[in-house]
């Protein structure tokens, strides 16, 4: 769920994205009314997933968690128990969408493991981690 949480974002990272390289493109000239091609298009898909990527390795980086996995109490963390850096956070970050492209068989290798782990948290020395709910306040 955490996931879709943070397609939600990743939709406004797009949107504000595109606003970017559409007026990139006014800027220099280009008809912005035909579809970029060849190098162009290439460029400006990488960019956009560089953008997504960066998205998850600043959480990440930052508290160790997204706004979904906030939502869901899931919170990532080096095997020392320590934030990830950013080399940990790139890596996880170059893996996972393979675990997941590959019908999904990197996530449910954590069913199998006896940590839990996912593929791309044991290729990126991390691991996530469900958090207890905090307690609740009593009533004065």
């Amino acid at each position: 769920m955490a996931m879709i949480y943070d397609a939600f974002l990743l939709l406004g990272i797009t949107f504000a994205y595109g606003v970017v390289v559409f007026l990139l493109r006014k800027l220099f000239g280009d008809d912005t009314l035909q579809a970029p091609h060849g190098a162009l298009q290439a460029f400006i898909l990488l960019g956009l997933l560089l953008c997504w990527a960066f998205f998850y390795v600043w959480c990440w980086q930052r508290s160790g968690q997204t706004l979904g996995m906030k939502s869901w109490r899931i919170q990532l963390q080096a095997e020392d128990g320590s934030l990830p850096d950013w080399k940990i956070c790139w890596i996880r970050c170059l893996l996972a969408p393979i675990s997941l492209a590959a019908l999904g068989i990197g996530y449910f290798w954590c069913l199998f493991d006896k940590n839990g782990d996912c593929l791309h948290d044991k290729w990126s020395h991390s691991r996530t981690l469900l958090l207890p709910k905090p307690a609740k306040k009593k009533k004065a």
